[in-house]
C-alpha cells in the first residue's frame, strides 16, 4: 500500500507525490475490484474545468521511508485539519474529520510529516461503475504501505461514497488499512461486507482537478489503469488545527 519519510514540520510544505486509482481495494487486481451503482451525477456548476494545467510529474522516489509496525498512531487527532495537497496539476484542499476517524487521520498527518508520499505517482483510475481516484503509493504499484496497517473507522452502513469523498483503500483483510486512499469523483455505492471503508475527509477545493485527470481518462483506455494524464503530490501543508 504505501511507504516513505522524510522530516516535516507541521504547517510547512513538503514534497510528496499522489498515487490515485482505482477502487477501494489496495493492492487487487482488476479481477477483484468491487462494483458499485454510481449514485447522483456531478451538477452543472461542478462541470470540469478548462483552466486546469498539468506540469510533467516529478521522477519517481528512488528510496521511499518505511515505518515500523509499532509505529500505527493512536486514535487521538484533532477533529477538524484543513491540508492543502499540492500537485503538479495543481492544489487540492481536504478537510480531515478526526472527530469520526481519528486513528486515520492521525496516521494521514503521520505520513504527511514524515514526507512519505514525496514525489509519488498517482497511480490508479477507476471509472466504470466505481469513480475514484486512488493515491498514497510511492512506489506506484499498488501494494506498497507503510509498514504499519490498522484497521476501519466511520465506513458508511449503506455503502454510499458522495462525490468529494476521501476514503482509505485497502485489502480484502480489515485491519489492512496504510498508507492508500482514494478520492471519490461520482457518488458511488460500495458493498458494506467486510466492513466497508473508513472515510475521513472531504476535498474542499480542487474537484476541477480530479475532475480533469478523470476526464482526461485511463491510460491505454478502458476504465481502469494509470490516469493518462499523471498527477503526482509536490507538497502539503496544513492549513489549519483546531482542537476538540
Amino acid at each position: 500500500m504505501l511507504p516513505c519519510h522524510r522530516p516535516m514540520t507541521r504547517r510547512s510544505r513538503v514534497p510528496l507525490v499522489v498515487a490515485l486509482g482505482a477502487v477501494l481495494l489496495a493492492g487487487c487486481s482488476s479481477s477483484s475490484l468491487v462494483t458499485s451503482e454510481p449514485d447522483e451525477q456531478a451538477s452543472p456548476d461542478e462541470a470540469v474545468s478548462g483552466a486546469v494545467e498539468c506540469d510533467p510529474p516529478p521522477p519517481m522516489p528512488s528510496d521511499v521511508p518505511t515505518f515500523r509496525s509499532t509505529q500505527a498512531p493512536s486514535a487521538t487527532a484533532p477533529d477538524r485539519e484543513d491540508v492543502v495537497i499540492s500537485t503538479n496539476c495543481g492544489p487540492v484542499t481536504l478537510t480531515l474529520n478526526g472527530a469520526d476517524a481519528p486513528q486515520t487521520v492521525a496516521s494521514f498527518l503521520l505520513l504527511s510529516e514524515g514526507d512519505y508520499w514525496a514525489d509519488s505517482p498517482c497511480h490508479r483510475l477507476v471509472d466504470g461503475g466505481i469513480h475514484v481516484l486512488q493515491c498514497g503509493d510511492p512506489t506506484g504499484t499498488g501494494r506498497g504501505g507503510p509498514g504499519y496497517t490498522f484497521g476501519i473507522e466511520n465506513a458508511p452502513a449503506d455503502g454510499r461514497y458522495p462525490r468529494g469523498t476521501v476514503a482509505m483503500a485497502r485489502s480484502q483483510d480489515p485491519e489492512s488499512n496504510g498508507g492508500q486512499f482514494f478520492l471519490v469523483i461520482q457518488d458511488t455505492v460500495l458493498p458494506v461486507e467486510g466492513g466497508g471503508y473508513s472515510i475521513f475527509g472531504t476535498v474542499t477545493d480542487g474537484m476541477d482537478i480530479v475532475d480533469y485527470i478523470a476526464d482526461q481518462g485511463v491510460d491505454g483506455g478502458g476504465t481502469e489503469g494509470p490516469p493518462a494524464q499523471p498527477i503526482s503530490i509536490v507538497g502539503i501543508e496544513i492549513e489549519q488545527e483546531a482542537s476538540s
